[in-house]
């Protein structure tokens, strides 16, 4: 393992984004649940609003934890089409697993946005942060919903992740931050001391307290 948990991944993570500290158009959005206490930790050291981008996994149908692609808020899809095709997945079953996802982004994005509009990303640099990537499917789909809501920049950093789909997503934004590549990776899992499930109630405080990204009170 790297990391005792997610606050100490953020603060390390948080020492390869110094370029963006203080910056008016840099925005910082992080994955829920598991990206939020990363990301955090870099808005308090760097000074930078949180925000939330909301994405969730397809996963195959009886092995669940095994993405076959993801969505993000936007409408933004990512399909595995030769992973689906492999394992014999109908259309009907990723259909499905499609509208059970997106009613729990519905519900994510009442529950930690509210009545608190989604942030504006026209010509701006989206910092996308999680607290690592195993296949990237819910990374690939947050990239095609930034891109599509105008971001000008696109970041992806995280702490850890896969050698081989950090390559692969290297290609696609303007810069990928990640302190630690790792062949083979397992599961972001196991690189932490600490991996347990964060909480709503975490993901809400947190984005209350960092999402202007000034005054900020670590008491």
């Amino acid at each position: 393992m790297i990391f005792a948990d997610r606050k100490q991944a953020g603060q390390a993570l948080a020492q390869s984004l110094t370029d963006y500290a203080g910056r008016a158009d840099a925005l910082l959005l992080a994955l829920p649940r598991g990206g939020v206490p990363v990301a955090a930790e870099v808005a308090a050291a760097l000074h930078l609003p949180l925000d939330i981008l909301l994405v969730r996994k397809l996963g195959v149908p009886g092995h669940e934890e095994y993405a076959m692609g993801a969505i993000a808020e936007g409408g933004s899809c990512y399909l595995d089409h030769a992973l689906i095709h492999s394992l014999g997945i109908t259309d009907e079953q990723v259909e499905a697993t499609r509208r059970r996802e997106e009613a729990e982004l519905q519900r994510r994005g009442q529950t930690y946005r509210g009545v608190i509009a989604a942030p504006e990303l026209l010509g701006r640099t989206a910092i996308l942060v999680d607290d690592g990537l195993a296949t990237g499917a819910t990374m690939l789909a947050a990239i095609s919903a930034v891109r599509d809501l105008g971001a000008a920049v696109v970041v992806v950093a995280v702490p850890v992740a896969a050698a081989e789909t950090g390559h692969r997503l290297e290609a696609l934004v303007d810069e990928l931050i990640c302190p630690h590549l790792i062949e083979p990776l397992r599961g972001v899992g196991l690189w932490y001391e600490d991996f347990s499930q964060v909480s709503d109630d975490v993901v809400i405080r947190l984005l209350s307290q960092y999402r202007t990204g000034v005054d900020h009170d670590r008491s």
